[in-house]
């Protein structure tokens, strides 16, 4: 895992940091650490698969005010470590997207599956962020006409409905649908409904008759 991912530490125990680095590096993982959130927040990151081990209380912010901060951007999936659990914080905590809410002392094994799964958790939501990009590049390369066209289409209006849904014919309206079919590399119509769904092009029309 080295090099293809990072993990982050949050604790403003010197000891704690240098062990859970130990810990982290005997399983191939590298591993920065920090002694407060903003040292975290001010810190250059680097682009890749991560995981943020959060304490809950920290010289300058509670771990969880940091957590529902982050909530608004991207951040790593965080797995909260801490010596002050308690059953509202950990619910809090799970409620806003943390991987997992172990308290000191915790077992290296159960500290370990909770990073794992964090890092996964976070290439699969990268993997998700650079399709979708892909994708919208190809819906910006329709026209707006085609948008329309496509519009209606996954709306489940007949190509009859549609052209007279735009007030063209049935023959122009088949053109711009072949050309939404390619430029957005549908196999199907019911791909080219996925891939509008993924995108959140909502569907405007009921299908009629």
């Amino acid at each position: 895992m080295s090099g293809g991912s990072i993990v982050f530490i949050v604790d403003d125990d010197g000891a704690m940091r240098e062990a859970l680095q130990e810990l982290l590096a005997s399983h191939g993982m590298d591993a920065v650490a920090f002694a407060s959130a903003g040292e975290y927040v001010r810190a250059d990151k680097p682009d890749l698969p991560a995981c943020l081990i959060l304490d809950v209380a920290l010289p300058d912010i509670n771990g969880l005010d940091l957590q529902r901060q982050m909530a608004q951007g991207e951040h790593p999936p965080i797995v909260f470590l801490t010596g002050q659990g308690d059953i509202p914080s950990s619910v809090q905590a799970i409620k806003h997207g943390a991987v997992d809410f172990l308290t000191k002392p915790v077992a290296g094994s159960d500290l370990i599956a909770a990073v794992h799964a964090a890092i996964a958790q976070d290439q699969a939501a990268r993997a998700e962020r650079v399709e979708v990009d892909l994708l919208t590049n190809r819906y910006l390369s329709l026209t707006p006409r085609e948008r329309e066209v496509m519009r209606l289409v996954i709306s489940g209006l007949l190509n009859k409905q549609a052209a007279g849904e735009l007030g063209i014919s049935e023959v122009t309206l088949e053109v711009h649908r072949r050309n939404v079919m390619r430029k957005m590399a549908a196999a199907s119509l019911a791909d080219l409904v996925r891939l509008a769904e993924r995108l959140e092009i909502p569907v405007t029309h009921s299908r009629r008759t």
